[in-house]
């Protein structure tokens, strides 16, 4: 990297990353709802190969406590089945031979505070690497300096733009967390 720009839109560009990855995670979290993203996450041994469920079937929420995962060969039911067990999401899929039906209890208030604190661990790893990413643009522009490519004044400028970007995302970081936290305990 040679500029002070080159080096901004990089750093913004991973915290953009971090905060995406953050929202991904977020969504394959159980809240006392159905969502399709809960099962997105799962691989079912597939003729051998690990397949992600969402390209083995059609996903759909027929009731707001509900997933139905309708597989586009019967065959594969019974691999759907252990799968979703294995990835310990706390439910119990049931199955007609057609169609796999996931229903979602009524979470206690006990599980709701460990979803939360996932979710603030979750939210803590993201903006430990944004704080990597905030790091490694910093150092970068160092040496730019030290190499006598930008000026000093260029240098706190972009020392002064990575950390604004770096806050900026963990602000976002922690309003996507209180929501998140807001969604889970609502009974």
């Amino acid at each position: 990297m040679e500029t002070v720009s080159e080096v901004l839109n990089d750093t913004t560009t991973k915290i953009a990353k971090s905060f995406e990855a953050l929202k991904a995670q977020f969504s394959g979290l159980r809240t006392g709802k159905a969502s399709p993203a809960l099962v997105d996450g799962i691989k079912v041994d597939y003729y051998g190969a690990p397949t992600p469920i969402k390209n083995l079937g059609t996903i759909s929420t027929p009731e707001p406590r509900q997933i139905k995962i309708t597989p586009f060969d019967p065959t594969v039911l019974a691999e759907m089945n252990k799968a979703i067990l294995a990835a310990n999401l706390g439910v119990t899929p049931q199955t007609d031979g057609k169609v796999l039906r996931i229903t979602i209890p009524e979470l206690n208030e006990q599980r709701r505070k460990e979803i939360v604190k996932l979710a603030k661990k979750q939210a803590e790893d993201q903006k430990i690497a944004m704080r990597n990413v905030r790091r490694d643009a910093n150092d970068a522009l160092k040496k730019l300096e030290k190499d006598k490519k930008i000026s000093e004044d260029e240098l706190k400028q972009g020392l002064d733009k990575v950390q604004k970007a770096t806050d900026d995302g963990i602000a976002k970081i922690d309003a996507e967390l209180k929501a998140k936290e807001a969604e889970v305990m609502a009974v």
